[in-house]
């Protein structure tokens, strides 16, 4: 779910996730979702994906 979260942490200036954080191990892969930077050609992959 980290790539998921780093999508939409990248694709939107509008959309903000806010993940459920239901214990500490949940939390550090949700701060891990920030520090993944997803390269160009990975966000247009993603996007093919579901290209609404």
């Amino acid at each position: 779910h980290q790539v998921a979260l780093a999508w939409l942490l990248q694709h939107s200036e509008v959309t903000l996730p806010i993940p459920g954080t239901s214990s500490v191990d949940h939390l550090d892969a949700n701060l891990g979702a920030a520090r993944l930077e997803l390269i160009d050609e990975d966000v247009r992959e993603l996007d093919a994906i579901d290209p609404r």
